[in-house]
This record gives C-alpha cells, structure tokens and sequence, in this order.
C-alpha cells in the first residue's frame, strides 16, 4: 500500500466536508447531501481500484 493512496482519501475527504459545510450554510441541503455521495462514490472507485490490484497480484505471486 502506498502512501499516496492515503493523502489522495484524505484530501477527498477534506474537499467533501468544506465543499459540504458551504453548501449546508447557504441553505441547500440537497446539493450537500450529493456532493458527499459523489465523494463518497470517488473513493469507493479508488478502493475498488486498488484491491483488484491486490487481486492480481496475488494471482500472479500463486500462479492462480
């Protein structure tokens, strides 16, 4: 596992809630509720990604 996957979650993370925090205060609750889905669809992806990875790693590494 990289380290760069764990800074790439956080800044997501991070961009989400100020992003969420803003919409909340300017009273649209509906666009805050799917920015936070969106991030939260974009991080899935990236998790996805990265455990196929591991997938075919092992894979490889056991000549499945």
């Amino acid at each position: 596992m990289d380290v760069d996957l764990i800074f790439k979650v956080a800044a997501i993370g991070i961009l989400v809630a100020v992003l969420n925090q803003l919409l909340i205060r300017s009273g649209r609750e509906e666009q805050a509720m799917m920015t936070t889905l969106a991030g939260l669809i974009v991080v899935m992806m990236i998790l996805i990604q990265e455990i196929s990875g591991m997938f075919q790693l092992i894979k490889r590494t056991f000549g499945l």
